[in-house]
This record gives C-alpha cells, sequence and structure tokens, in this order.
C-alpha cells in the first residue's frame, strides 16, 4: 500500500535490511512495531517490501525529526531493535530525510 502522506514538507526514515533465516517470531514483532508506530504522535505512514534474496525497505513519514526521536528512543522499540541486531538481520541501515517536495499519480 502507498502512504498517504500530506503536503511537503515532512520525513522520512529508511530502514534497508538484509533478514537472517527463519522467522524467529519476527512477523510478530513486524506486526506490533507496526502497530504501536500507528499510535505514535507524529506517525504519517509507512511502506515497505522485501525481496526473496531477504533485502527489504521500510519507509516510514513523520510529521517533526522530534517524532522521529520519540520514536527511536520508544522502550519496546528499542527492545525490539536490539532483537532485530542481534536475531533477525544480518545487516541494516538506517536513513533520515526530509521531504521537500513529493509527486503522486492514481489512475
Amino acid at each position: 500500500m502507498i502512504a498517504d502522506t500530506p503536503k511537503a514538507p515532512y520525513y522520512a526514515v529508511i530502514f534497508t535490511s538484509l533478514r537472517t533465516e527463519g522467522d524467529q517470531e519476527y512477523a510478530e514483532a513486524a506486526e506490533r512495531m507496526l502497530a504501536l508506530a500507528r499510535e505514535q504522535p507524529g506517525f504519517l505512514g509507512v511502506e515497505s517490501a522485501r525481496g526473496e534474496d531477504g533485502l527489504g525497505i521500510t519507509v516510514s513519514y513523520w510529521a517533526s525529526e522530534a517524532a522521529i526521536l520519540a520514536w527511536k528512543h520508544h522502550p519496546e522499540h528499542s527492545e525490539i531493535r536490539e532483537r532485530g541486531r542481534s536475531t533477525w538481520y544480518s545487516a541494516c541501515h538506517t536513513r533520515v530525510c526530509r521531504v521537500e517536495r513529493d509527486y503522486a499519480f492514481k489512475q
């Protein structure tokens, strides 16, 4: 699903990861993090895809840098992030960007 974001400017957090083998409760944790993120002030939406090779990209959209930092420091998110590093990902990279403009097309 394509996120319905507001008029720019807003922020995007791009999380690129490479999964390890096996689920190891990953799907449940991912669902929980999505539900929790949706409850956070400043959360605007999310888009996510993962290829058969394990490479995944999740882009979450936020109203402000303060909202992003609050999410980063949320205790449950911090705990899951550490589990990701120790169990679910062989590599990951997070990028924080300010969206200055965007373009859309719908049929």
